[in-house]
């Protein structure tokens, strides 16, 4: 639910009613992921979507129904192909989604709306809410931030909502959206155990969905050249904090990348060693040029980053390799280099370039093998590693 933030948090402010259906987890091919969202206030206005339209009519019912009876639920959305006009997936997957009302119930909707409040304005946060288990607990929430405080309870047991916490900083620390399940591990009917031997106090065990929401991933475009003037404007589409750099004032200007969050004026390598990066950052060196070249990727293929790429034809690629062994790195970092960088899509314009280039970052990102879906028997959606965490004994 954090995707409708900005929107959830004007319904707040204006103490408006209303119920959401969030994604919990998918199995096999569905359109959206889990943390994606549908929203219906008391007049009837919805907002987002949670399968692309399938059965957003039927979950629509599901949040006027809540509005009505206060309570959460979580139900399942399959394929069905025996009735042409029943409920499900058209596409052969399956979704559980989780039914909250958020109205006058304060103790749900404080947490909620600081949940969205700190979505709305870019602070890291992670919002825990119980997606299976008892029914009293069903849609209880729990904010947690990186310092690991948290505000709201999942049930009124300290131990349930310290374990659920660190679990949930976890995926915060990752940048992930995704479900954790908090099993009853104790023998004859005792309470779930924790690692450190406290009772975690929810018999039956539970399963909650994690949402975090965290500054976007960075993505770091070396070489000040058209490419990267389109680049940049592909790369902020796709939801990246966008920075070009070149160590050429002339060329390295706001004016010349207006799409670009920001413009540095450094040598390649230096910048690197100085700047943040984590686990989602990519960077694409296309400077093709190996005294930036050279030193800048000695540094970035030593870097736990999600993706190193470089400009360049083959005969340059082979000669940057020769480059790079020769100052000590090893094939297995050199096999972390993509290059030359991008799909073959016969790409000719700068635009159609960084088509090229983020396509092959999408596919590293979510697993995708880049070749057409036309007569594949492959899954069209793939897991990329946002599947349920397993449960914490």
């Amino acid at each position: 639910m954090l995707d409708l933030a900005e929107e959830l948090r004007h319904w707040t402010e204006e103490g408006r009613e209303f119920a959401v259906a969030t994604v919990v987890a998918v199995a096999g091919s569905a359109p959206r992921a889990p943390g994606a969202a549908l929203a219906v206030d008391s007049a009837g206005t919805a907002i987002g979507s949670v399968s692309g339209g399938c059965v957003e009519g039927a979950v629509y019912d599901l949040c006027r129904e809540a509005l009505r009876t206060g309570e959460s639920v979580l139900e399942r959305f399959g394929y069905s192909d025996d009735d042409a006009f029943a409920v499900g997936l058209t596409c052969g997957g399956t979704i559980d989604v989780l039914v909250t009302p958020v109205t006058g119930e304060a103790r749900v909707r404080t947490v909620l709306r600081s949940a969205l409040s700190a979505a709305a304005q870019g602070e890291p946060a992670a919002l825990a809410r119980v997606a299976r288990g008892p029914a009293e607990l069903l849609g209880r929430a729990l904010l947690v931030r990186p310092d690991g405080t948290a505000e709201g309870t999942l049930g009124g047991h300290p131990e349930l909502d310290r374990v659920a916490a660190a679990e949930a900083r976890v995926l915060l620390e990752a940048g992930r959206t995704g479900t954790v399940g908090l099993s009853a591990s104790g023998a004859r009917g005792e309470s779930p155990r924790t690692e450190s031997g406290g009772g975690a106090h929810c018999p039956g065990g539970l399963t909650l969905l994690v949402e975090s929401n965290v500054p976007p991933p960075r993505m770091i475009v070396f070489g000040a050249v058209d490419f990267a003037v389109a680049l940049a404007r592909a790369g902020r589409f796709l939801g990246y904090r966008v920075t070009v750099c070149d160590a050429r004032p002339v060329f390295a200007t706001p004016d010349r990348f207006p799409d670009a969050d920001e413009v540095v004026v450094d040598w390649p390598h230096r910048y690197l060693r100085r700047t943040a990066t984590d686990a989602r950052t990519v960077l694409c060196v296309l400077t093709h040029d190996a005294k930036f070249d050279v030193p800048l990727l000695k540094v970035a293929l030593r870097m736990p980053v999600a993706f190193v790429g470089a400009m360049g034809s083959r005969r340059t690629h082979e000669d940057r390799n020769r480059r790079l062994r020769s100052e000590g790195l090893t094939e297995r970092e050199l096999s972390r280099l993509h290059s030359p960088i991008g799909l073959d899509l016969g790409a000719r314009t700068p635009e159609e370039t960084a088509l090229s280039i983020t396509a092959e970052i999408v596919a590293a990102r979510r697993g995708g093998t880049g070749v057409p879906l036309t007569g594949g028997k492959t899954p069209i959606h793939h897991e990329n590693g946002e599947a349920e965490r397993p449960a914490v004994a």
